[in-house]
């Protein structure tokens, strides 16, 4: 799925990086968890999270993703979109929630990692 499908989808503006909403992702991810995120996301994922402070982008930035949609309305910080643009990751803010934001995605085919057991 391509990141401006997503950005359809979820209603979402695209705060940064809107020349790189033809790329494809793979998975997604919702989480307000870093830790969580760093030990089950895989790369070319999308980041849900109503969390917002930089670690955010920089656990996305270590992770490979290529996308972060901030939900519940949340604006990023200028030194959240100033890291994002020098890495290439499109920030994105929607007014859904998480839960109903990561279901819209997974019903229109977008699937979540494995985790392991």
């Amino acid at each position: 799925m391509k990141i401006k499908e997503i950005q359809k989808l979820l209603d979402a503006e695209v705060l940064c990086c809107e020349d790189n909403t033809e790329r494809e992702i793979f998975s997604a991810c919702g989480c307000d968890l870093m830790s969580d995120v760093l030990a089950y996301v895989k790369d070319q994922a999308v980041l849900l999270t109503g969390l917002v402070n930089p670690q955010v982008v920089r656990t996305a930035e270590m992770m490979d993703m290529v996308c972060i949609v901030f939900v519940r309305s949340k604006s990023p910080t200028p030194e959240m979109l100033a890291l994002a643009q020098e890495s290439g990751i499109v920030i994105m803010r929607c007014d859904k929630r998480l839960y109903e934001a990561c279901g819209i995605l997974y019903s229109s085919g977008l699937s979540g990692n494995k985790v392991k057991a």
